[in-house]
């Protein structure tokens, strides 16, 4: 979807004639969660001056309460109107950046610190860092009673089935109709591997519009779903023994004069920019992914035997390795980072894989070769053999792991790493102290 450009006097105008009631000015959290804060369209004038204020204590990972006062600085390319309302009149959104009370920008703000992070690109010499992204979700059927979530599926289809075995197609087709009402340039639909499992893909955009995308995105499927009966969920592995949900990153960089990626006269077409970028992925990989699997949850999915790439490797044929290189070149040149679940928080994922890309560069970093056998298939043995790595098993390995990488700790910056670590410590701890079923059935009768 093209990046609109808007004046002031625009979104005024619009706001009028599209009968506007209310405004959700919109920001996401250090854990990646949508926030957003509701006004009547009378302040619309105080929105379009910065003038607008919240309290960023009540945010986790923002500020301490004696800090609270906190300045919203709406991006007009975000403005956008949700073709739903209701008899009062429409609603509007817009992405905000946060802004201290001093009127700087606020570090803890996940989009503020990808912003800093794009900037470092460019002095490089870097225009755009391109993201193409294809997020995976569930749809479990809604308790008719209660309203809430249960673990019933919705279908038993498989990859691309139709209906009657794909029975999520209508709330897909309904998606896809909104997202293209809200300006989304849809590329595909269709069912995925699991049964009640679905992928929406829409067109790349530069990272940071990619980001916003993907949490509007979410917000739309999870309003589509709710109107159909279903509850929409980007869990990674919502249940055993069928596929989890990912959410691959194609991406590509570009300078003034084109693709950085592609080299006509290159090894694959490769150029060596590219090669330094895949091999600082490579490298960093271990330690990123607490950023791009960020929750307990997610290392369920990160198990062999369901698809999900678990060996730091590259190929440009098969897709047991971390990342794949698609045959598409020229300015569709571009690395696909397979790893990343859809609850990762997108701009920190996204600020990480760039910092790790880059330092590739800065280095002039060289990968390993590729792969292009069934990862899966091979040994432990002959895996050390061609230096292939685990990714980390869990949370607490990868958080472990992050510990250790300057690179991405800069990519995040203090205020963010520091309280990403100390949320995640207690997630984890509060997962140990439970007890699962699995245990007692496994270990109850037998001790």
């Amino acid at each position: 979807m093209a990046k609109p450009t808007y004046t002031k006097d625009d979104i005024r105008r619009v706001a009028k004639e599209e009968n506007v009631k209310f405004l959700r000015l919109m920001f996401t959290d250090l854990y990646g969660t949508i926030k957003n804060v509701e006004v009547p369209i009378s302040q619309l004038d105080k929105l379009l001056d910065n003038k607008l204020m919240f309290d960023g204590s009540s945010i986790d990972g923002f500020v301490r309460i004696e800090e609270s006062d906190m300045w919203l600085y709406p991006d007009l390319s975000t403005w956008m109107i949700f073709p739903w309302g209701n008899e009062h009149g429409k609603i509007a959104r817009v992405i905000c950046e946060v802004y201290n009370a001093d009127r700087t920008p606020f570090l803890g703000d996940p989009r503020n610190n990808l912003i800093r992070v794009l900037d470092e690109m460019k002095e490089l010499g870097f225009t755009d860092f391109n993201i193409g992204p294809e997020p995976e979700f569930f749809l479990f059927k809604l308790d008719p009673e209660t309203g809430k979530p249960t673990t019933h599926l919705n279908d038993q289809g498989s990859y691309f089935d139709l209906a009657p075995m794909d029975l999520g197609e209508n709330c897909r087709r309904d998606i896809v109709l909104e997202l293209e009402k809200l300006g989304f340039d849809v590329e595909a639909s269709h069912h995925e591997v699991a049964p009640g499992q679905h992928e929406v893909d829409f067109k790349y955009a530069d990272a940071l519009t990619a980001c916003d995308n993907i949490q509007t995105f979410k917000l739309v499927v999870k309003t589509v779903a709710r109107k159909h009966g279903l509850h929409a969920t980007f869990m990674p592995k919502p249940l055993e023994r069928i596929n989890g949900s990912g959410m691959h990153l194609n991406m590509s960089l570009f300078t003034k004069d084109g693709s950085a990626f592609f080299d006509e006269n290159g090894e694959q077409q490769l150029s060596d920019t590219a090669y330094h970028f895949l091999a600082g992925l490579l490298k960093h990989a271990r330690n990123f992914t607490a950023l791009t699997n960020p929750t307990v949850n997610s290392y369920k999915r990160l198990v062999p035997g369901y698809e999900a790439p678990v060996y730091v490797a590259w190929s440009g044929r098969n897709r047991s390795p971390m990342v794949r290189v698609p045959i598409a070149r020229g300015a569709s040149t571009r690395l696909e980072l397979r790893s990343v679940d859809p609850s990762a928080n997108p701009y920190l994922a996204i600020a990480a894989v760039l910092a790790a890309g880059l330092d590739g560069l800065k280095n002039k970093l060289e990968p390993s070769k590729p792969v292009d056998r069934n990862i899966y298939s091979m040994t432990e043995e002959e895996r050390a053999a061609v230096g292939i790595v685990d990714l980390p098993s869990t949370l607490h390995n990868a958080l472990k792991a992050l510990r250790t990488d300057e690179v991405i700790k800069d990519a995040m910056g203090s205020h963010l790493y520091s309280n990403f670590m100390e949320g995640k410590r207690l997630e984890w701890e509060a997962y140990r102290l439970e007890v699962s079923q699995w245990e007692r059935d496994q270990y109850l009768e037998m001790y």
